[in-house]
């Protein structure tokens, strides 16, 4: 990697604006933002502030209505929806809300389908879940059960195992606490940090709750960042 691409930013917005309809009142409005490389930011926010809109416009599901979004030094609205799905699976991992993993399919496979996503299914990345799944201490004889048959807990190490297979520079998390008790909270943000210490990839994490953000140097909330959000 350059010089240059050392120093671009991870995420970089300028005049960014979004609605979902014409007419209708701007759900994102930043003047502008940016997140280094291996930065680690959390955002907080109420429901209804965009915090959700605003990962989906820096993962390439959304498009701005006006304003530049570059992500890892690429103009994502210059892609092609297609290209935008390219770029996403082979760089950015995202942590859902829900975890979005197939049911039916066992904890390897669920993996190994992020992997093809990203064009890197092969002998190496199977070798990389196992490893990772491992890392995330997730038992060898539960990488072969259905995701569904899994605690709560155990899917969230499987959902972080899928978010990195493809080693992304940007990672999205998107209210993954939300359902949890505070030891299971604590549990998931500490081996999330213990990941990310090894991988040096930034990230962006939004969650309702302002407690997660004592796991963070930097913070901020979508108040602040986002100007269409009105001051109760």
């Amino acid at each position: 990697m350059s010089t240059l691409e050392n120093t671009t930013p991870a995420v970089y917005l300028s005049e960014v604006g979004f609605v979902f309809d014409q007419g209708e009142e701007r759900v994102l409005e930043i003047p502008s933002w940016e997140v280094a490389r291996s930065e680690r930011v959390f955002l907080q926010g109420e429901s209804g502030s965009g915090k959700s809109t605003l990962l989906s416009i820096l993962s390439g599901m959304f498009v701005p209505s006006s304003g530049q979004v570059s992500v890892l030094g690429t103009e994502l609205s210059a892609l092609s929806t297609r290209e935008r799905d390219r770029f996403r699976a082979g760089n950015i991992g995202f942590v859902f809300q829900q975890f979005n993993l197939i049911p039916y399919l066992s904890v390897l496979d669920n993996i190994l389908l992020a992997a093809q996503f990203g064009e890197i299914a092969d002998v190496s990345s199977r070798a990389r879940a196992e490893e990772l799944l491992i890392k995330v201490n997730l038992e060898v004889e539960l990488h072969g059960r259905p995701a569904g048959q899994l605690s709560i807990g155990q899917q969230q190490r499987v959902a972080i195992v899928r978010a990195l297979i493809n080693s992304p520079e940007l990672l999205l998390v998107d209210e993954p606490t939300s359902a949890l008790d505070h030891r299971n909270r604590d549990s998931f943000l500490n081996l999330l940090t213990e990941i990310l210490d090894e991988s040096g990839c930034a990230m962006v994490f939004v969650s309702h709750d302002p407690e997660i953000g004592n796991y963070f140097e930097n913070k901020l909330t979508m108040l602040d960042l986002n100007k269409a959000v009105k001051a109760v």
